[in-house]
Order: C-alpha cells, then sequence, then structure tokens
C-alpha cells in the first residue's frame, strides 16, 4: 500500500525569478508541493524578481489577510524615456534628454511622491475596470481612464544617479531606489510620474522585491531550492510573524472553536486580524475585534 503524500499547512517564501508571472510560480508549486490548494498573497509583476508569499493547504485561507501588508522593493527607474507599460517589458514611446535633470530636482520629485498620495495604476496592470482587467482592455487598443487610488509611500529613496545613453543615443539617467510603500503601489507608476514631473518621462527597468510585511528576501528560497527541499513555514510560525498575538486559557480556546464570540482585551480594538493561541501554543483562528467581541475571520483549528 503506497503512502499518502501529505503537504504540511504554511506559508512558503519564493524568491520569483525574472520572466515568471506569480500565477506561473503556484502553478509551479502545485507541482512541488503535490497539492492544488496553493494560493499567493499579492502579486509581482513578471519582470519583477523577490519575495513572492505563497500559502499551501489550510494557509490559502490566511492570504487574504496577509496582501494588505507593507512592501519594500530595490528598483532602477530611467528618466528620459517614456513606455506603453511604463516599465522595460513595453515599447519606448517617447524619448528625452535628461542629462539637464539635477539632484535637487530629482529629490524634489520624490517628496512629490512620498507619504499618502493618490496614483493611477498603470493601464498594463490586473486592476479590473468594469469587471474587465485594465492589461486586456489595453491590449484590445481601449480608450479608458482608471481611477486614482491611494497608496502611502512611507520612504523613497535614491541611492545612486548614474548617466547613461539608450539604445536610440538618448542621454538618459538611472536612478538606484528603494521603496517602502503599501499594498497595491505600483512601483512602475512612481517611475512614470517622477519622469513626468520632471518633464522627461520615466520607466522602471529593474525591480526586486524585498520585503513582504513581515516576510524578507532572506527566508525566500528559489524555485529551484524548493524543488530539492521544500521549505514550507509553519502556520503558528507564519501568523505569529504577521499579526498581533493574543493568548487564551484551554476554557477560552475551546468556547473560541465552537464559535462562540469571546470578549476581546480593549488593547486589541482597531488592531485588524489578530492571531488566537491556546496555551499549548497552537494557532487557533484570526479574529477581529468587533464591539469589544472576537469576530471570526478564519478558523484553523
Amino acid at each position: 500500500m503506497t503512502q499518502k503524500h501529505t503537504t504540511p499547512d504554511g506559508l512558503v517564501i519564493v524568491d520569483k525569478p525574472s520572466g515568471f508571472t506569480s500565477h506561473d510560480v503556484v502553478a509551479k508549486m502545485r507541482g512541488i508541493a503535490r497539492t492544488r490548494r496553493v494560493g499567493h498573497a499579492g502579486t509581482l509583476d513578471p519582470m519583477a524578481t523577490g519575495v513572492l508569499v505563497l500559502g499551501v493547504e489550510k494557509a490559502t485561507k490566511l492570504l487574504g489577510h496577509l496582501a494588505l501588508t507593507e512592501k519594500e522593493y530595490l528598483g532602477t527607474i530611467r528618466l528620459g524615456q517614456n513606455t506603453l507599460t511604463d516599465d522595460a517589458e513595453g515599447e519606448i514611446t517617447s524619448s528625452t534628454d535628461a542629462s539637464k535633470v539635477t539632484r535637487d530636482a530629482i529629490d524634489a520629485g520624490i517628496a512629490e511622491l512620498t507619504g499618502d498620495i493618490m496614483q493611477v495604476p498603470s493601464k498594463v496592470s490586473a486592476i479590473k475596470i468594469k469587471g474587465v482587467r485594465s492589461y486586456k482592455r489595453a491590449r484590445e487598443g481601449e480608450e479608458f481612464e482608471i481611477p486614482a487610488r491611494p497608496v502611502t509611500v512611507s520612504s523613497f529613496d535614491v541611492y545612486d544617479v548614474r548617466d547613461a545613453v539608450a539604445d536610440d543615443g538618448t542621454a538618459v539617467l538611472d536612478l538606484v531606489v528603494s521603496v517602502v510603500c503599501s499594498s497595491g503601489t505600483y512601483i512602475r507608476a512612481l517611475a512614470r510620474d517622477l519622469g513626468a514631473g520632471l518633464g522627461v518621462g520615466g520607466h522602471l527597468t529593474a525591480l526586486r522585491r524585498t520585503r513582504v510585511g513581515p516576510y524578507k528576501l532572506d527566508t525566500a528560497r528559489t524555485l529551484d531550492q524548493h524543488q530539492q527541499e521544500l521549505t514550507v513555514m509553519p502556520m503558528a510560525e507564519a501568523a505569529a510573524a504577521a499579526f498581533p498575538r493574543w493568548d487564551v486559557d484551554a476554557r477560552r480556546a475551546k468556547l473560541l472553536t465552537n464559535g462562540v464570540r469571546l470578549e476581546m482585551p480593549e488593547s486589541y480594538a482597531g488592531s485588524g486580524p489578530v492571531a488566537v493561541f491556546d496555551p499549548e501554543g497552537r494557532f487557533l483562528a484570526l479574529v477581529e475585534e468587533q464591539r469589544g467581541k472576537a469576530k471570526s475571520l478564519a478558523v484553523f483549528a
């Protein structure tokens, strides 16, 4: 009799390769983990590399709550050229000499794009407009507008400014930048808007995500490494890293898993999802404070 393969519940932190869509990575992980129950917590553009958080088995129920977390990126912005997609994947639509752009002007432009801002996502994005993905409308040549959305750019720093010459001979500037931002922020839209503000155009030429919430690049492994040895972060560890922790006694643990809405300490009011643990350190559920009571978001016990 063959032994049934069981994949542990938990998160898999992948260092996504360039050229793969997030869906490609999910499909690959289904083969590696030998389960259909795999999902991801927020997409990463095909051109980009770095941290992609996947959930396997029961941990897929965590993913919707993990998506609304802070992200951190390292990237390169080219000033002097616009592209159809706001990144290096699209064809160049305009070129302007950027050699006279000063560092002071760059810093002022970046300051305008830091903090709580309204951002219009790239037209070649996965945003749905009246139920249809924006990139599908763009590919079909449709004329349409995407409404601006509120996003938070906590920090936007320039590490280096390099003079370069584009393939068409245009004098351009390549900026090496780091960005810490809220989920839903498009780094290529920051590149586009910085270039627009400076009057020379801009697009993203490289992007690496170094952090998603508490999950950093140093815990990520490539698909090949996961193929050799699948590394799954246990549910309890993943939840403790991502959410405020509430330890309950055995009586409350039993009541909670039976669907009783427990009273929550005032300290959790307005803190969003909270991870509940029993006295043995088992992760029981994600709850949210609502009128002083624990409203269940997902039960794992």
